[in-house]
């Protein structure tokens, strides 16, 4: 569930370093909580030669969509997720079809074009514009393209409020589109960081949120819930919720042992070994 974006901020951990720890975490009992490693694609040289499966961040335009997926392969690196975000913001749903062309002509030349996820980032609060793009995301599940929604970040103007991003789970379920999350979802209930001031999301009232919205409930109720005990009490059973995951994928996170420690706090993961035969999942 929990993307390792160690080497982000804050975090800002050095690749090398990240990419261990990361790799030593596969032993862990708690391994199967933790996805993909994510770094930019300008970082993909200095990885060669690791097994690790990679989330990789464009840091162009629709154009730097087929340069890192060939670099990679040639590489022999196992890339699972695309992400880029759209930078036009005056003409966004513009931005999503130069984005899917892309993806569609980068896939073509790909081994295994099913393998791979590609994350959309849409900018800004769910205007017209905004949903135009979303509708073009949405048109091309056959690509394996997902949204994306930029929960927080460095800038208190980056933490979305509550009905914002409830609007954007309702688009991308209206649509039937997987989304991931990225950036200040650190902690599994939403809370005020006692150093910044800044309100951050919970992860666990983003699931639960997404579950309520898919029952025709009030999701920004959820969202906006900060007492831990509340919000695990009402939690559907565990079936319920894993099918949740269908539709909220991951979130990325510069740290993955904050979430574990969340969860083991909460009583809802086992601190108990992994069976010998459990496989990592990438989401």
């Amino acid at each position: 569930m929990v993307d390792d974006a160690a080497v982000f901020p804050p975090g800002d951990a050095p690749l090398p370093e990240a990419l261990a720890a990361h790799t030593a975490r596969r032993s862990e009992p708690w391994s199967t909580l933790v996805g993909s490693f994510v770094l930019k694609d300008t970082d993909l040289p200095q990885v060669r030669g690791t097994a690790a499966r990679l989330s990789v961040v464009c840091t162009g335009g629709a154009g730097q969509v087929a340069g890192p997926l060939g670099l990679a392969a040639k590489l022999g690196l196992d890339v699972v997720a695309l992400e880029i975000a759209l930078r036009d913001l005056d003409d966004l749903a513009g931005n999503a079809r130069r984005v899917v062309a892309a993806v569609d002509e980068a896939k073509s030349g790909l081994d295994d074009p099913d393998g791979l996820a590609v994350f959309v980032e849409l900018p800004g609060p769910a205007t017209h514009g905004w949903l135009t793009a979303a509708d073009e995301v949405a048109a091309r599940e056959d690509l394996g393209l997902r949204l994306k929604f930029r929960t927080g970040g460095l800038d208190a103007g980056l933490f979305p409020p509550v009905e914002g991003l409830a609007a954007w789970i309702d688009a991308a379920l209206d649509r039937e589109t997987p989304f991931k999350c990225t950036a200040g979802l650190h902690h599994a209930v939403r809370h005020t960081d006692p150093e910044t001031g800044f309100v951050h999301h919970g992860f666990l009232n983003v699931l639960a949120a997404t579950r309520t919205a898919l029952d025709g409930g009030d999701a920004d109720a959820v969202l906006a819930e900060q007492d831990a005990a509340a919000l695990v009490a009402a939690l559907p059973d565990a079936d319920t919720l894993a099918r949740t995951r269908r539709w909220f994928t991951s979130f990325g996170s510069c740290s993955v042992t904050d979430p574990r420690d969340d969860l083991l706090a909460l009583g809802l993961i086992s601190p108990g070994p992994v069976p010998d035969d459990t496989e990592v999942s990438p989401s």
